[in-house]
């Protein structure tokens, strides 16, 4: 399918391979990619300033466990496709579904390949334990955490996954902008609630994931399924499409811990 963008036509694969199971193909080469290891700093020292801050960001979300806060941050860890996009369906207040909005769809399945893949520099460099494993108490997500435990927690590779989508969704939706950022901002302290990444992590994350998106915004095909999920979000809201979450009880999750 061609597709004319800035007065060139760049051809738009029909299908895009799978790298890993569940996980598209990104639009990115491992060449083209931002290095995690040469945008961030090493994460603090057990003995800095800003560890302590870690600590007490971790220790201040110890109450949440069994409360609706809680149970949202368990939810943000899913990054199985489709369950994955409905996280921000309410910020956009669209269905974010292969039926309803399929280039959106598959916009956001190839950028979080991405900015996951994008993280890996620093995580293989650091190897940085995480707050269960620092302090032995569970996470969220008790399943998860053999495989957690083989992976760095520095940067966050789920929270650089929803900051780009917030970056990319404000502009597909740009009316909706705070929300989406907003919904971008807690996803990623849904791993501090969650008990698996520290604060820093996070922060380090967001970071990552704006250089993905800028470094996007240089792909033409990328360019080009922007252009189409914009068209898209506009006949999904004259249709009255409706978000497929509960999104009173999402926005109650999210105030109880900002």
């Amino acid at each position: 399918m061609a597709v004319l963008l800035s007065g060139c036509a760049h051809q738009v694969p029909a299908t895009v391979p799978e790298v890993a199971s569940g996980f598209l193909k990104g639009y990115l080469s491992r060449e083209t990619l931002p290095n995690s290891k040469l945008l961030l700093p090493p994460p603090p020292a057990k003995d800095s300033a800003a560890f302590t801050a870690d600590e007490a960001a971790y220790r201040s979300t110890r109450s949440l466990k069994d409360t609706p806060r809680w149970a949202l941050a368990i939810q943000d860890a899913e990054l199985k496709f489709p369950e994955v996009t409905a996280a921000f369906s309410c910020a956009v207040n669209a269905p974010l579904t292969p039926d309803a909005t399929p280039r959106l769809y598959m916009l956001l399945r190839r950028s979080a390949t991405d900015a996951g893949l994008a993280m890996n520099a620093a995580k293989d460099n650091y190897k940085r334990p995480r707050p269960f494993m620092e302090f032995n108490e569970t996470s969220c997500t008790p399943a998860d955490e053999p495989s957690l435990r083989r992976n760095g927690s520095y940067p966050s590779g789920h929270t650089g996954i929803g900051w780009a989508w917030a970056l990319i969704l404000a502009e597909v939706a740009p009316d909706r902008t705070d929300p989406i950022l907003y919904r971008g901002y807690t996803y990623g302290q849904s791993r501090v609630v969650c008990g698996v990444h520290w604060q820093s992590d996070v922060e380090a994350g967001r970071v990552v994931a704006a250089g993905v998106v800028a470094r996007l915004h240089a792909d033409p095909v990328f360019e080009a399924d922007l252009t189409a999920a914009k068209r898209e979000i506009a006949a999904a809201r004259e249709k009255q499409l409706l978000p497929t979450r509960d999104c009173t009880a999402e926005a109650a999750a999210m105030a109880i811990h900002k």
